[in-house]
């Protein structure tokens, strides 16, 4: 990613890259001869017709043009990717996993996918998909795309080359990157093996959230945000390609590499972030802010500050509040919330959170600390201290998720969650 643009799509930054000098055509965007015998082709993210500040597209001069390929078929491999809605109904209970094993037979990005939960209409471009992977091998001979949503990519374990029509993105763990949808991708591994979690998100495009009274300043910095720079490969031989469409995922094969991409320019492309670059904002007096203050990004539905999809990290930061429980409180939210942990400890659970596990707490179901996490925050001598070694993340939807009927019955499923909430005392009032 070296010389990278550092911008975030959607906000009228146009990124411009060439691999080859003089790819780009010089203005117009599909002159009648694109240089060197190029197709110009246009990968819309947005109807044509939406605002300005909300139209996203990029333009592609590539080698062939991609309606280049036989009629697609359902794909026999076999996957546990789906979308919703799912078999069985929403449940009230909390719920939490250990983390996805490792798997034994040779497993690609693709064929290690497992979706645990969704909400939404992926036909109405509303709601996520919430998806874990865990692969020991690279895509070879295989390329994919993702015709229903665009992916945020978080890696928990092991890094990842994502190869893209755009350019190469490295991703390693305390990274993520974001696929806009329809861009082809190819995954190998950095390592043995490798493992994260996906959010698929179906409606509004994810970007910046506002930062209203805090002002021009904090959170997610835009120019930290890095595009690939244009590469491609000039190669002939078979590829299969596999996309998802409409839940389902269908294959063809093509006689060449896809990402024969020469250069591009637009406001539409891959991007990765690093999440240690995040400008953590609290509190310097008493309480603390609401989780939203840790938004990276934002994916806003037709109703203002209530989110199709939040995305929310929980990083190393200064705890400084005087007379204040420091850990998250106990809540109900109006939100559903689906966290992950990255590496190291989250601060409201003193254990059975482990980093590549996971938890989900629906609209309205209560949920907070455990008792060893209460205990230790309700005695603690309260000094400035610093949270160190975590980074823990959520997807919080305005949705209910709905949990698969394979996250339902997995065997890494904490039967016995709603144990952690079991052994307060009660209160004793005395007036």
């Amino acid at each position: 990613m070296a010389n990278a643009r550092a911008y975030l799509p959607g906000f009228g930054n146009h990124g411009v890259s060439e691999a080859v000098p003089g790819a780009l055509p010089e203005g117009q965007n599909s002159p009648q001869r694109a240089p060197f015998g190029l197709y110009a082709e246009q990968l819309s993210g947005t109807a044509f017709t939406a605002p300005r500040h909300e139209n996203r597209r990029s333009w592609l001069y590539r080698l062939r043009p991609t309606a280049n390929h036989p009629p697609f078929q359902p794909w026999l491999g076999g996957s546990l990717l789906k979308s919703g809605p799912f078999e069985r109904p929403p449940t009230p209970n909390r719920l939490r996993w250990d983390p996805l094993p490792m798997p034994t037979a040779p497993t690609d990005f693709v064929e290690g996918l497992v979706t645990y939960g969704g909400n939404g209409e992926v036909g109405q471009n509303a709601g996520i998909g919430v998806h874990l992977y865990a692969c020991n091998r690279s895509m070879e001979g295989r390329v994919f795309f993702n015709a229903d949503g665009e992916l945020l990519i978080v890696p928990q374990e092991g890094g990842l080359v994502i190869t893209t029509e755009f350019g190469i993105i490295d991703l390693e763990p305390e990274q993520i990157a974001v696929i806009p949808r329809g861009v082809r991708i190819r995954v190998a591994l950095m390592g043995p093996q490798a493992r994260g979690y996906i959010c698929e998100n179906y409606g509004a495009l994810f970007r910046l959230p506002d930062l209203g009274p805090i002002g021009s300043n904090g959170l997610a910095n835009p120019r930290d945000f890095e595009t690939p720079i244009a590469a491609y490969e000039d190669v002939e031989g078979g590829v299969e390609l596999i996309q998802k469409f409409q839940g389902e995922l269908w294959s063809t094969m093509l006689d060449h590499s896809p990402f024969d991409v020469v250069a591009w320019h637009g406001n539409l492309a891959p991007y990765r972030y690093d999440l240690r670059r995040f400008n953590t904002i609290n509190t310097v007096s008493y309480d603390h802010p609401d989780p939203s203050i840790f938004t990276v990004l934002t994916s806003p539905s037709d109703t203002p500050g209530t989110a199709n999809c939040d995305f929310v990290i929980f990083p190393p930061r200064w705890m400084v509040a005087e007379a204040t429980f420091r850990p998250p409180w106990f809540h109900r939210n109006v939100m559903s919330e689906f966290m992950g942990l990255i590496h190291g400890a989250y601060d409201a659970k003193e254990g059975g959170f482990a980093p590549g596990g996971a938890s989900l707490h629906n609209c309205m179901s209560g949920h907070g600390p455990d008792q060893a996490s209460y205990v230790k925050a309700v005695e603690a001598d309260l000094k400035p201290m610093k949270i160190e070694n975590t980074m823990a993340f959520m997807f919080e939807s305005r949705w209910v998720i709905r949990p698969t009927d394979h996250a339902m019955e997995a065997p890494t499923m904490q039967l016995d969650y709603d144990d952690v909430w079991s052994d307060f005392d009660k209160g004793k009032p005395t007036g």
